[in-house]
């Protein structure tokens, strides 16, 4: 099968230990990202499946209707609504996805927590121009945790918080707040108290039609002047443009930002990175090798069971029959 692999920003993809699973292939690794139907279409001309980096990619209908070869998209990781999986299913393209434990990004919102609390960033590169302390950091220990959503990673962050002594809450839909319940952890009182109350904020919502702009303008006005938002989940949870305009009247103080509505982020002039209040990084809290062999591995596992005509766990099932007749 010829198999495209697009947006692998850091020619990383042909080093890992789980490419070896494609070797029966002709793989096509590419290193940029390129936009519109016209540039997709040729990229992707020879392809029988496409690999897809997480929601890198938009794949729609009318891009469908210039690949007459492709046959399944194999995705890293759960899909964002970024593949039209309806037009998938009309044409008889097998769509499959993946999951991982987690732990990659929540260690990363752990780290941009305790790094934007003592300023490191700031703090290490004084050093290197020849001076000395420049902030009065504050630890976690003690302070209000707020978890949004109670899930494979927030679960992960709320018992990182436990362990420095926070006080943690979690907020969310009702089986999200249970399930923290079950588990001896805090649920906060209202929306309006979980934001009021929190000194630091971590949010870990999976990104859907009903999850987009989630949180509010009026939400991040109720935080403290001295609190900190992390997102390490997904940019579009916050409504358009709230979140720059929040930190720039102070509330919150703070921001720790992995993810961006529009990725890679290669100009300067991105609204977050002018402000001194702001520590962003690059989506880098899914880019680690343990979380790419997991999720790469399992996206080439499923290549290789749909060569074999053994493929059936698949986001739209009812493409089956339609793609058997296509093989």
């Amino acid at each position: 099968m010829h198999i495209a692999i697009p947006d692998d920003y850091q020619d990383c993809v042909r080093g890992l230990d789980c490419f070896s699973k494609l070797d029966a292939h002709e793989a096509r690794i590419f290193n940029d990202t390129v936009k519109g139907t016209d540039a997709l279409a040729e990229r992707f001309a020879d392809a029988d499946a496409i690999v897809l980096t997480r929601e890198r990619t938009r794949i729609d209908a009318a891009l469908l209707d210039r690949l007459p070869k492709l046959r399944l998209i194999s995705q890293t990781g759960k899909l964002a609504g970024h593949v039209d999986v309806a037009a998938c299913t009309a044409r008889g393209v097998l769509v499959a996805e993946g999951s991982g434990a987690g732990s990659a990004t929540a260690e990363l919102s752990w780290a941009l927590a305790l790094a934007s609390r003592r300023h490191l960033v700031d703090e290490a590169n004084r050093m290197r121009q020849g001076l000395w302390q420049g902030h009065v950091g504050q630890q976690l220990g003690g302070q209000r945790l707020g978890v949004w959503s109670y899930g494979r990673i927030g679960r992960q962050v709320a018992a990182y918080g436990r362990v420095f002594g926070m006080k943690v809450w979690v907020w969310g839909r009702e089986a999200s707040t249970d399930a923290a319940r079950a588990d001896g952890f805090e649920v906060a009182p209202s929306r309006k108290a979980f934001f009021a109350e929190s000194d630091v904020i971590s949010l870990h919502v999976r990104l859907t039609a009903d999850t987009h702009g989630l949180i509010t303008a009026d939400d991040l006005a109720r935080m403290k002047r001295t609190a900190l938002l992390v997102n390490t989940s997904r940019a579009e949870l916050v409504a358009e443009g709230a979140l720059e305009q929040a930190l720039r009247a102070g509330r919150p103080g703070f921001a720790a930002i992995d993810v961006y509505e529009q990725e890679p982020v290669m100009a300067r002039d991105h609204p977050l990175l002018a402000l001194p209040n702001v520590l962003c990084t690059p989506h880098i809290g899914y880019v680690e090798k343990d979380n790419y062999e997991r999720y790469f591995g399992i996206a080439f596992d499923n290549i290789n069971a749909f060569a074999e005509g053994r493929l059936v766990d698949v986001v739209n099932p009812e493409a089956l029959e339609a793609s058997r007749r296509r093989a």
